[in-house]
């Protein structure tokens, strides 16, 4: 009977939540998702885990003979998934880092320079990663460090903000507010908006600026897990979509008009680690990043 490491995974964590809901946000999967894996672990297992009902769910007593075994299952595999991580980066001396979105704002190259002076015998590789995962590769291990949109409701994740900068609105050309110079955002309340993966979480909601809305609906024309996807959703005419001040020159198109937001707050992009990782290069690359964000080239260098 053999039972998968991911499915123990979100058996912790709504053992650990004791709802589904806050489950499934904590692991940045869909709730549907987590809970077919979770009946499915109970057919495996041939034993009911959880006693739930509209109102609360309560592990049963086999879940809870169950919690500290697969507790400890998945902290040994983690550990020794970041051990062979560590040697094979060790040995190639390569950093691997996350990003969601294009790295504007000339801050990679500094940040290149920057951590090259300090480990020299380093390089890094950049990796794309798309919007299902909001870690950008973190949360799995699959790279070292990474370049993220907040928020990132990871306990296991921590984080440095490198910039802070208003939202804007993609519109295609022809939208009836493409010709302002600026968008109130009351004024955006129903159009049908570019959005996220459910598995996004938290990161959805603030690019749907769910908590703006102070109640009203979001329409939604597309789900997409890619920038790149979502402004070809844009430019269909599926909806439009908010994105940061700093990738407006990164994402600009014939297709595309970006004009600034009122009346939302600002984004923040951050550079993030996973929490007890000490190794002296990821503070290294942490510090190249803080470096470059608080150095920003001045316009003789441009």
């Amino acid at each position: 009977m053999d039972v998968h490491l991911r499915d123990l995974r979100y058996f912790v964590a709504v053992a650990e939540e004791l709802s589904f809901t806050a489950a499934a946000s904590r692991l940045h999967v869909a709730q549907p998702t987590l809970s077919k894996q979770i009946r499915q672990l109970e057919t495996t297992l041939r034993a009911q885990l959880f006693a739930r009902d509209r109102r609360q769910v309560v592990l049963t007593e086999v879940g809870a003979v169950l919690v500290p075994w697969a507790r400890r299952l998945v902290a040994d595999w983690e550990r020794a998934r970041t051990e062979v991580a560590d040697a094979v980066a060790a040995g190639s001396k390569t950093l691997r880092i996350g990003a969601l979105t294009s790295i504007g704002r000339e801050l990679y190259p500094r940040v290149a320079k920057a951590f090259a002076e300090s480990e020299p015998q380093w390089r890094l590789n950049l990796e794309a990663h798309s919007w299902d995962d909001v870690t950008a590769g973190l949360a799995d291990g699959g790279v070292d460090v990474a370049i993220v949109w907040l928020p990132v409701p990871d306990p296991d994740i921590g984080y440095h903000v490198l910039f802070t900068e208003p939202r804007w609105v993609a519109l295609p050309p022809c939208h009836r507010l493409a010709d302002r110079n600026e968008v109130n955002f009351a004024e955006l309340l129903d159009e049908p908006f570019i959005a996220l993966p459910a598995e996004a979480g938290e990161l959805r909601e603030f690019w749907l600026a769910t908590e703006e809305r102070a109640g009203h609906p979001v329409r939604i024309g597309r789900e997409v897990v890619s920038t790149d996807a979502a402004f070809e959703a844009v430019a269909s005419g599926a909806g439009v979509c908010l994105l940061a001040e700093g990738n407006v020159a990164i994402y600009r198109r014939p297709d595309i008009v970006c004009r600034p937001v009122a009346g939302v707050s600002p984004c923040q992009l951050a550079v993030a680690w996973r929490r007890g990782d000490n190794r002296s290069v990821v503070r290294a690359f942490v510090a190249a990043c803080r470096q470059a964000a608080a150095n920003p080239p001045s316009d003789s260098q441009r």
